[in-house]
């Protein structure tokens, strides 16, 4: 007979240790964050042995944590692929795809009609800027994210590269006038928002000036958003110039709506698909996955290769 701790108590470390945080741990469980702390505490007790570092925040997984941690997700992943699989219409329901807010306005949503005609895939999107869940009953079968490196722990393909360049709406340039060199953008309204990762493919006008040799040069924000989507409505609507996805852009770009503007363009984080990798209907995913590279231009070309490891 198995001599297991109570499976809630699991469940509340197995969740803590994956977002590393246990008010999210809490909002997945559907309890407070006092229960999950309460939970992780009696298994620490039955155990014999502290699970998490309290103290700096975040909490950090302790040695026998880090142990535990690993076999509890592999096995409610385990658990949650094999209800998956015999639940009854569990493969003819929407894969739930996981896409930024510019990603699904800018770069999927005119590209939906041709993805269901051309690989029969059904998506319910949800649109949401943070760190997607794909673990066992997660909201997402599939994620799409801009990042620097893929999530270590997940099953990340690689979809396409990026640059960042700077574009404004036609009108806006007609106003203010020919940019013959970046130092001309000084004068302008510019757009800039919150980028959600600390690495170094921030959209950023310090950036863009050094990168085109001019480090001193004096400018101003006009407006800054939280949200990119935001900001690439406020760049659509003539209220500045902004630093943009080039993917993201080019149908906007294409039909003369922005322009982009002189001066260098910066290399910007990639394009991921991420998934877990005992997902059920992984065959089915890998089709849509495939296509996004195609349309994106990657046409089936291997991943770079990648080093560390960050979410996106």
């Amino acid at each position: 007979m198995r001599r297991l701790p109570p499976l809630h108590a699991l469940r509340a470390f197995e969740a803590a240790a994956r977002h590393r945080h246990f008010a999210r741990a809490a909002a997945e469980l559907n309890v407070t964050a006092t229960a999950v702390s309460h939970q992780v505490r009696q298994l620490e007790e039955i155990l014999g042995v502290p699970l998490f570092h309290r103290y700096p925040r975040p909490i950090r997984l302790t040695p026998e944590g880090a142990a535990l941690f690993p076999v509890l997700r592999e096995g409610f992943d385990a658990v949650a692929a094999a209800i998956a699989g015999i639940a009854p219409g569990a493969e003819d329901r929407p894969l739930r795809c996981s896409v930024t807010m510019a990603f699904a306005s800018r770069w999927l949503l005119p590209r939906l009609p041709r993805l269901r005609a051309e690989t029969g895939a059904a998506l319910d999107l949800e649109a949401d800027d943070r760190p997607a869940d794909l673990g066992r009953g997660a909201a997402a079968d599939l994620a799409i994210r801009h990042a620097a490196r893929p999530a270590p722990e997940l099953e990340s393909l690689w979809l396409f590269a990026d640059r960042l360049v700077p574009v404004c709406a036609p009108d806006l340039l007609a106003a203010e006038g020919e940019v013959r060199t970046a130092r001309d953008l000084c004068r302008w309204p510019l757009i800039r928002y919150r980028w959600k990762m600390p690495d170094r493919a921030a959209p950023d006008w310090e950036r863009w000036f050094a990168a085109a040799g001019e480090d001193d040069a004096a400018f101003g924000i006009t407006q800054s958003f939280s949200e990119e989507i935001h900001a690439l409505d406020a760049a659509l609507a003539g209220q500045g110039a902004v630093l943009a996805s080039e993917c993201l852009v080019a149908g906007d770009l294409a039909a003369g709506r922005l322009v982009q503007l002189p001066g260098p363009a910066l290399p910007g984080a990639a394009f991921w698909a991420v998934l877990r990798p005992d997902h059920p209907r992984r065959a089915e995913i890998a089709r849509i996955v495939a296509w996004m590279a195609a349309e994106g231009g990657n046409g089936g070309d291997e991943e770079p290769a990648c080093e560390g490891s960050a979410g996106g």
